[in-house]
């Protein structure tokens, strides 16, 4: 099968000018046009999916393309493109009937200018942990810090001070080496920098044949303040520095501080002691504009807000909120913010009244699979804790997926975006997820096509991350997946949380005999490159 491609042009208004529409299966037919669904009784699914679809996804993207061309070829958090691509999403929304809250934040914007590490002579391949500092070791003097090597491990190197005990960092070129595991990185840093090392390398754990366990982490220390360079390695790489003769190392880094924003959108339902959240990050790269990472997750929840806002006649029973991320690339800092800043007023009570969160990163990918996050484990093994109800929020988009003849694939529940800070508190938590730099096998391409051998997604936080660069098929399948699960859990959490709503009419998950996941993973990840979104342990 052919990649989904769409001709467009970019009008005054950013309305899409398409050639033709994909052939995709889905519950809703033919809809009718805006105006009828802005005074259409929404009291069925497929009555409401017939007023999401790929065309409105599609509008907001060529928005978010312009306002990229506009202002540098990106939309990164502290850049006018992400300011504008914020007031386009927050005043359609107030248009909508949406009480809108703009949360503004400081944040670090950190830059790696380069990085390099030499073992006995060889360059191995590193880059730096995010935040990490600056500095150059010659032929440094390299110590272990309570490694625990092989399948199987159960590290937690440089986890607590006392790991440093009787070693010897008095030199002036002393290099702590640390092993993935327990801890976040940025405790790990933070030790051995108190310990007196001039510099620290973090290699992989091992523990597994995965390449997330093998291969560089891609991880971040924090917002911290560190003065000393911080490179990753992988574990194969790890193990050869341990006994290594002759190491140097060198990073380049910047870290300036900048503003940016969440956009924050709610809605009163019936009981508005129930809140359903459904969000993505609107901040791209540095080096693009971000279509399809993450203005793909961006615009298909905005497309559903909207199409439930502007209805005249619609009132959810559980509230709705939806929120647009900023500065999710350089740590999740954004949605971090919205859980954990007492600044933002999030109090004990608004964490109660949270039911549920959706997650959507990446929805629209090229070279697509259709991944649920895999809250059951029925693939892979979570390296975070799931909360109770989570497997219910997976079944939701199975169900869809199922109703629709559409095969889906397990992606790893891992905590590597925006849900991250919610399952940290215990907040039920699912989402979707299309892949990133991960190459598609022959069987991915016998199932969904595309191209096997290349990445899901080969523009991944680059500049050719354009409108072009989006699966129209992938997008006019998942809208609708994204807007069957909403539709569903504002009538009712019952299944996640307890709380009693309304009857759904509709096929429902209770209805439906899952299809069931591909299994094509042999390995972990799910689509995620083992760096996906910088883990901070």
């Amino acid at each position: 099968m052919a990649l989904s491609q769409r001709k467009r042009r970019i009008g005054a208004s950013l309305a899409l000018a398409l050639t033709a529409a994909a052939a995709v299966p889905t519950v809703a037919t033919a809809g009718p046009s805006k105006s009828g669904c802005e005074n259409r009784n929404l009291n069925q699914t497929d009555k409401f999916l017939q007023c999401v679809d790929g065309d409105d996804v599609f509008e907001h993207l060529e928005a978010f393309q312009a306002i990229a061309d506009a202002n540098g070829g990106t939309r990164a958090s502290g850049t006018p493109g992400y300011d504008q691509s914020a007031d386009y999403v927050a005043g359609l929304l107030e248009d909508a009937g949406y009480e809108v809250t703009r949360q503004v934040f400081d944040f670090s914007l950190y830059t790696e200018n380069s990085s390099s590490l030499t073992v006995d002579g060889a360059s191995i391949e590193t880059q730096t942990f995010s935040y990490s500092g600056s500095g150059v070791v010659t032929d440094g003097n390299v110590i272990p810090v309570d490694l625990d090597l092989g399948i199987g491990n159960a590290s937690s190197s440089g986890c607590t001070a006392d790991d440093f005990d009787g070693l010897d960092f008095s030199g002036d070129d002393d290099i702590a080496l640390l092993q993935r595991g327990a801890c976040a990185f940025g405790d790990k840093a933070a030790n051995a920098e108190a310990a007196g090392a001039e510099a620290a390398i973090i290699f992989n754990q091992g523990d597994t044949d995965g390449a997330d366990r093998q291969d560089l982490i891609g991880g971040t220390l924090g917002e911290g303040v560190f003065g000393i360079p911080v490179l990753d390695a992988s574990y194969t790489d790890g193990v050869a520095i341990s006994t290594a003769g002759s190491v140097s190392l060198a990073a380049d880094t910047t870290i300036v501080t900048n503003t940016t924003e969440n956009v924050i959108a709610d809605l009163d339902g019936v009981n508005t002691d129930n809140v359903v959240m459904a969000g993505a990050h609107l901040d791209s790269v540095q080096e693009g504009p971000g279509i399809q990472d993450n203005g793909t997750g961006s615009a298909t929840i905005l497309a559903t807000a909207l199409a439930i806002g502007n209805n005249k006649k619609y009132t959810p029973q559980n509230s709705l909120r939806f929120a647009w991320w900023g500065a999710e690339e350089s740590g999740l800092i954004g949605s971090e913010k919205y859980i954990f800043d007492p600044e933002f007023g999030i109090s004990q009570e608004d964490y109660d009244a949270l039911a549920a969160y959706l997650n959507f990163d990446m929805v629209g990918s090229p070279n697509f699979i259709y991944g649920v996050y895999d809250a059951d484990e029925s693939t892979f093994p979570a390296p975070v804790v799931v909360p109770e109800g989570s497997e219910a929020l997976e079944d939701l988009f199975e169900a869809y997926y199922t109703i629709s003849d559409v095969p889906y694939e397990d992606s790893e529940f891992s905590g590597r975006s925006d849900y991250q800070a919610f399952i940290d508190v215990g907040i039920p938590a699912s989402g979707l997820f299309t892949g990133a730099e991960v190459l598609k096998t022959a069987e991915q391409e016998a199932i969904w096509g595309g191209i096997a051998g290349e990445q899901f997604d080969q523009c991944y936080h680059l500049a050719c991350d354009t409108i072009d660069n989006v699966s129209e098929e992938a997008i006019e399948v998942n809208v609708d997946a994204i807007a069957y699960s909403i539709y569903n859990l504002a009538a009712s959490t019952e299944a996640v949380n307890g709380v009693e709503g309304v009857d759904v009419k509709g096929t429902t998950p209770d209805e439906v005999e899952f299809n069931g996941p591909e299994g094509t993973f042999a390995e972990g990840g799910g689509g995620f490159d083992p760096g996906h979104a910088h883990p901070t342990s």
